[in-house]
């Protein structure tokens, strides 16, 4: 990565000054965090951001592309399609692995991608806060399409809320203050005026939705959806007047059928020197790589990592009932690229774009990086480790 900025931010970190940065945010936020920030951010030189950005300009090109909708209809569960889909999707984040290609240089590799909101508010957030606490270096930005923080904010706020009055837009979860995203959440709502509501709390006449704010019966005419039928799967005797799947009228920012269009399903309609060859388990007639060592198994239907297998077996594959509704993605090799005090620690970079209900195209607003030093990314690996997390970054201009 950037050698001079990680220099200058490693002289600058101690212990107490993390402790510091993470007791501050703890203050904004009384009882919101829930999951482990990384004890850095990543910096990004320019040529691997030229890279990032052409690796995601090239992936929305096969979104845009002709067909690409009708290719994705078996990727909408039966059951779980939600009427009144948007055009396009309102989210894209665009995850992938940091690597070393052959000839040495840093080059992404594409480990996943979803049309799902993530983290927008927390992450402008976060990334105002590591500079009040650490040295970081001039001439890098975390929003490489705002000028300034009060900025980002307006275009999330536009893209959110659009031309409706913020009371009548909610923030939709089961059960919001139980989840470990719910920073984000009262984030979001400090900076568009947006409120979390429980998925059980709304109220359905005919086809108009209400919720209750300070005793009174507000209507929902737009929705910024963050729950997922996974989540609501976890509660199978909810009695709620209002189902998912019901046909209200209602604008969605984030529609539930492109969480699952834009999702490993669709890995294997692309094609890039950035992304591993991807195919359906069932595309292979039995016929399997002789290298399954090589490869990484994952459910199409399942989440978070849940299910993903990373030492494959030719007998694992022939088991599998629904082959088509798995995928082979040839695995990547995260190169350890952060300096921590200790050691050298791998990380991924998630590039955040927002596609306002009538643009043309996404736009890139911001990223997220996850620092790691086990197996995979993710939580369950990385136990008792530091320099690991959810952390920022800051690109090179």
């Amino acid at each position: 990565m950037h050698q001079e900025a990680r220099k200058t931010f490693n002289s600058s970190f101690s212990e107490d000054q993390y402790k510091n940065f993470i007791s501050g945010m703890a203050a904004d936020f009384p009882g919101q965090i829930d999951f482990r920030i990384a004890e850095s951010p990543v910096f990004i030189p320019l040529e691997l951001k030229n890279d990032l950005v052409r690796a995601c300009d090239e992936i929305i090109d096969t979104l845009l592309s002709p067909g690409f909708s009708e290719k994705t209809n078996r990727a909408v569960p039966a059951g779980q399609n939600v009427p009144n889909e948007n055009a396009h999707t309102s989210f894209l984040a665009i995850d992938f692995a940091i690597c070393k290609s052959e000839d040495g240089k840093l080059t992404p590799q594409l480990i996943e991608l979803q049309g799902f909101p993530s983290l927008y508010g927390y992450q402008a957030y976060l990334s105002e806060m590591f500079p009040r606490h650490f040295n970081v270096l001039p001439g890098f930005k975390y929003a490489l399409n705002s000028d300034s923080y009060e900025h980002y904010i307006k275009k999330l706020k536009a893209l959110i809320v659009a031309d409706e009055n913020p009371e009548n837009v909610i923030l939709l979860e089961i059960y919001p203050e139980k989840q470990k995203t719910r920073i984000d959440f009262a984030i979001t709502e400090k900076m568009t005026g947006v409120q979390a509501v429980c998925y059980t709390k709304l109220i359905r006449e005919g086809r108009t939705l209400y919720y209750i704010k300070d005793g009174n019966k507000i209507q929902v005419k737009r929705i910024y959806n963050r729950l997922i039928f996974d989540d609501l799967a976890k509660y199978p005797d909810l009695d709620t007047s209002f189902k998912l799947t019901d046909d209200v009228d209602v604008t969605w920012v984030g529609h539930p059928n492109w969480f699952f269009r834009i999702s490993k399903f669709a890995l294997p309609f692309l094609s890039s020197e950035f992304i591993p060859p991807t195919r359906f388990v069932s595309d292979y007639d039995g016929e399997f790589p002789s290298d399954l060592e090589n490869y990484v198994l994952k459910p199409l239907f399942s989440f978070a990592g849940s299910g993903v297998k990373i030492h494959v077996q030719k007998e694992m594959l022939e088991a599998i009932p629904d082959q088509e509704n798995y995928i082979l993605q040839e695995k990547v090799v995260y190169e350890p690229v952060i300096q921590a005090p200790d050691g050298l620690v791998k990380c991924e970079i998630r590039m955040m774009y927002g596609w306002a209900d009538h643009a043309e195209k996404p736009e890139l607003m911001i990223s997220l990086s996850r620092l790691s030093r086990g197996e995979m990314i993710g939580v369950d690996f990385n136990k008792n480790f530091t320099w690991v997390g959810g952390s920022a970054c800051y690109f090179e201009i």
